[in-house]
């Protein structure tokens, strides 16, 4: 049996134990779950969350251990979440993102989570937001959540983070990537990794011609900043935080930073309830209701969409 408030409470205390049995409840959607979310809801609200995204190849991991160091220089706790594939035979990460970040594995100011798609496209887990509230619980001051690193897929980071970092890197054609839809739009923060590389001044050049192109930006509006590294020596790392907090210090003064955390928090209830009605649903299968609707619809009695319109009333009837 989990004693909860126990748990919570020595989360609370940073202890990673804790810490990662609480995410456990998280992914397997345990029965415990609410219990240790409306114990953890006073204790939210306090970190500030970086997403980084990119193709892969770009240096995501190795960008994110760099900031873990910076941000402990800065005597900050920190929480890295890395998203990852599953395995399509246990539903597990496929590829462990902790391995890459050794150097923290002993720091106890530091806790690092893979987690698991479990097929979810977007570039995050559907349990993320969850996850993210464990990690604010329990101190964290910093939390950077690094994606698959599936392409353009990933934009969905943007409505998990305060801050959107995207990593780009020469030769690699993502000058052309960034061109597309939604990867630019998600950008708070440009991150052009692997700068040592031939071609790196090309690259930025290009993405600051192209997001100059894409600008409805009035005066006032944050303009992103396009900052060369190179995270495997820590090169650069630190004008990656500085361009952080100046984006973090932008969205407070405007009144941004309360805007975005109260989508997220819109979007996290649509997806809860959302996923309560598809069980509902979900139940019916079988159920004489669902079944004779579905043969008024293929003898052409009835139109689908009167017949999910009696579904959902049977369902929010219950």
């Amino acid at each position: 049996m989990i004693d909860v408030p126990t748990l919570v409470e020595q989360a609370r205390a940073g202890r990673p134990r804790a810490v990662a049995r609480l995410i456990s409840l998280v992914e397997n959607a345990a029965p415990q779950l609410r219990e240790a979310m409306a114990a953890l809801a006073p204790y939210t609200g306090q970190a500030y969350t970086v997403g980084l995204t990119g193709s892969p190849g770009v240096g995501k991991s190795t960008s994110t251990s760099a900031l873990v160091s910076a941000y402990r220089r800065l005597g900050k706790r920190v929480g890295v979440l890395a998203v990852d594939p599953s395995s399509p035979f246990s539903g597990g990460a496929l590829l462990g993102d902790r391995v890459r970040m050794q150097d923290h594995a002993t720091d106890p100011e530091v806790f690092i989570r893979s987690m698991a798609t479990r097929g979810h496209l977007g570039g995050l887990s559907w349990t993320a937001p969850q996850a993210l509230r464990v990690l604010d619980a329990a101190g964290c001051e910093v939390i950077l959540v690094e994606t698959v690193g599936v392409g353009q897929s990933e934009v969905e980071v943007a409505a998990q983070a305060d801050t959107t970092v995207v990593l780009l890197a020469p030769g690699m054609g993502d000058g052309i990537q960034a061109a597309k839809a939604g990867i630019l739009e998600i950008g708070d923060v440009f991150v052009v990794n692997k700068a040592d590389r031939d071609g790196a001044d090309a690259t930025a050049r290009e993405l600051g011609h192209m997001l100059g192109l894409g600008e409805a930006r009035g005066p006032g509006d944050w303009r992103p900043p396009i900052v060369k590294t190179v995270a495997a020596r820590g090169e650069g790392v630190d004008e990656v935080v500085e361009a952080l907090e100046k984006h973090r210090a932008w969205l407070e003064e405007h009144g941004e930073l309360a805007a975005r955390r109260r989508r997220r928090a819109a979007q996290e209830i649509e997806v809860i309830a959302l996923a309560q009605l598809r069980s509902r649903i979900g139940d019916l299968r079988g159920d004489r209701q669902l079944d004779a609707l579905a043969e008024q619809v293929a003898d052409g009695r009835l139109d689908p969409y009167g017949a999910a319109d009696r579904l959902v009333a049977g369902v929010t009837d219950r």
